[in-house]
């Protein structure tokens, strides 16, 4: 295993604003995330071996689908695509973007057989499973919460599964599927002290005014997402452009990918580029970064620290990880969680696999609300 790094420095102290921000399952950018996970899951039902990078564009009517898939499976790609449409909630027979309406294109090709050969360990150099391609993964942890994530990225999602929630269940009529949420927090060194800002814009219908819209997320949504850190002080903006009508596909353009802070740590973590949806678990880019936050929990929960942010890099084709480093932000000993983690865990691709069991489909329950902090996932155990 590679020889773990660590680093040291001093805690602050001093006080600051940190603002994240979520969208809603019906973002455009989201809705390409889950039908590019919907397509990765249905192929891995049948092919739990199947190498997929799905990549997806929507805009008003159309639905492009392109990349590489190889795989023993058979899937009915347009009836996969309707049902993540229909899934999501655009079933408004007056827009474009609905499950009977949309026009699908494909543009995916096999997965190139020079990759190939240097992921599947019967071709590899290494004589294992090579890193799907090269990069640089990020983990992050830290203790303000028990969820071991960032307040600030915690609270968007939860205001954005709120909202989409109350959409599900019918306890407003007026709710639409497109929506985005930001929460600013106000710390001390590591500490959170308050909740100052609550921003939701949310799609609508036309029949309803701003004001009713506001009194709905201010008495309802709001308290309720936040919880404890709801408080009579807190200031609320809602739908600063003063109308959120047209939205989703029929009026924006998603592509998959363009999320990917909102997918991590609200930009509190670092982020080492590379997008989850759409891809299996040979691509270090997702199995990598969700290792590293195992990883990262485990150094927090261990107490090497309050906080643990990890970085791993990888090389196509190669087994073992070109560098691997770890940073406690000066709340901890980085020596000995360099030692911990050199000692307890392998990050290998196909260990990764195994010890998440990433060979089923699961990818579509990560997809919204983030990629970690969700306690039924496998590097959040």
């Amino acid at each position: 295993m590679s020889a773990v790094e660590s680093s040291l420095r001093a805690p602050a102290r001093t006080t600051y604003t940190f603002t994240s921000e979520s969208v809603s399952e019906g973002h455009p950018d989201k809705v390409c995330d889950y039908i590019a996970d919907s397509i990765l899951d249905a192929h891995l039902v049948q092919d739990p071996d199947s190498r997929v990078a799905c990549e997806v564009l929507c805009k008003e009517d159309r639905v492009v689908l392109a990349g590489e898939i190889t795989s023993g499976a058979t899937v009915d790609l347009d009836a996969v695509v309707r049902q993540a449409i229909e899934e999501i909630g655009y079933v408004d027979p007056d827009q474009p973007f609905r499950p009977d309406a949309v026009k699908i294109l494909s543009f995916l090709s096999q997965q190139s057989s020079e990759i190939d050969q240097g992921v599947s360990a019967g071709t590899s150099l290494s004589g294992e499973q090579g890193a799907g391609d090269q990069g640089i993964m990020f983990g992050y942890a830290t203790a303000e919460t028990p969820e071991l994530m960032p307040l600030p990225i915690l609270l968007a999602h939860r205001l954005a599964a709120t909202l989409a929630t109350h959409r599900k269940i019918g306890t407003v009529d007026w709710l639409r599927p497109d929506a985005k949420t930001q929460v600013s927090v106000t710390y001390c060194g590591n500490e959170p002290l308050q909740v100052t800002d609550v921003l939701i814009s949310t799609q609508h219908a036309a029949s309803v005014d701003r004001e009713t819209i506001r009194n709905f997320l201010a008495t309802t949504v709001i308290p309720e997402a936040l919880a404890g850190w709801f408080h009579d002080d807190l200031r609320i903006l809602v739908n600063p452009t003063g109308s959120f009508v047209l939205g989703g596909p029929s009026a924006d353009a998603g592509v998959t990918g363009r999320k990917i802070i909102v997918d991590t740590y609200g930009g509190m973590g670092r982020h080492g580029g590379g997008a989850f949806s759409g891809k299996d678990s040979s691509k270090v880019d997702r199995s990598g970064a969700y290792f590293c936050r195992k990883v990262a929990r485990e150094v927090v929960r261990n107490g090497f620290g309050k906080k643990a942010e990890l970085q791993v890099a990888y090389a196509i084709g190669m087994a073992q990880p070109i560098s691997i480093k770890v940073d406690t932000f000066g709340t901890g000993d980085d020596r000995a969680a360099a030692d911990f983690i050199r000692d307890n865990f392998d990050f290998r691709p196909r260990s990764i696999v195994e010890t998440l069991d990433l060979l089923r489909p699961i990818f579509r329950t990560t997809t919204n609300y983030g990629h970690f902090g969700k306690p039924a996932l496998p590097w959040e155990l």
